[in-house]
């Protein structure tokens, strides 16, 4: 069975929606171009854009505490630095290569998610610095690429009996044609997609986030607990470290080395 790629997604907010692309250029040491640049910190959380250094995910807004934000779109326009927010009553544009642009896309998620006058949110990017939940391991898995096989999620949703939307786990990229849960066994191996070749580096363990409807913005799975019940464990999903760059598109073969 040929195994191929079916999704690429980059997340440029942290716990915002993702965008989809056709294609992705990867380079050696990097991680996915443009995924979680930026982070709508939490007040007082520390982190200094001038001199960034990973904090725990629970000190920014995420889906793992704010199941509401499944309903606020977002896109970002890399080349005019224009975020447009979309939620179910308003949306509205920022210029976030500007302090006034950030700060009013902060007092947008802070009226979206109805917050005290004193909980404001700071919108942060601090190239190179990534907002993703392992950067606070090490540089090397901030880099990381998270990969989700399609058809494990496929065999979970037939061992729980409901369907799974394989975004919960808001992977880079989403794979098909290998075996329920086969990605798992794979840490420590390579493999290619195309020119670009990737080593699989741990087994990705889902948390809270994973339990929010997209469509609706509520908690409807257990999905953690789900996991661990029927499997022994709380994993979906890896993350990769780019060994080889290249460029990959919708459709391309996934080779194991």
């Amino acid at each position: 069975m040929t195994i191929k790629i079916e999704a690429l997604t980059r997340f440029p907010i942290k716990g915002l929606s993702g965008q989809l692309l056709d294609s992705v250029t990867l380079e050696a040491g990097q991680g996915f171009p443009g995924d979680r640049r930026f982070g709508f910190a939490r007040p007082n959380s520390g982190f200094d854009p001038a001199a960034p250094k990973p904090l725990p995910k629970a000190r920014f807004y995420m889906l793992a505490r704010d199941a509401s934000l499944a309903l606020l779109g977002s896109e970002y326009d890399e080349d005019t630095g224009m975020l447009t927010l979309s939620a179910p009553e308003r949306s509205d544009s920022f210029d976030i290569s500007t302090t006034d642009g950030k700060e009013a896309a902060s007092r947008f998620l802070k009226h979206y998610l109805s917050l005290a006058d004193e909980d404001i949110p700071q919108l942060h990017e601090a190239s190179p610095h990534r907002f993703t939940d392992v950067s606070v391991d090490s540089v090397e898995m901030m880099n990381a690429v998270s990969i989700i096989n399609q058809d494990s999620v496929e065999a979970f949703a037939k061992a729980i009996g409901q369907e799974v939307d394989p975004r919960r786990f808001r992977g880079n990229i989403q794979i098909s044609g290998l075996p329920p849960f086969a990605e798992l066994d794979m840490v420590g191996r390579e493999i290619t997609m195309g020119s670009v070749q990737l080593k699989v580096v741990r087994r990705t363990r889902r948390c809270p986030a994973t339990e929010v409807n997209l469509e609706t913005g509520e908690r409807d799975m257990k999905t953690p607990r789900l996991l661990r019940e029927h499997y022994g464990h709380m994993d979906m999903g890896v993350y990769a470290q780019v060994t080889r760059g290249g460029e990959i598109p919708v459709g391309g073969v996934v080779e194991l080395v």
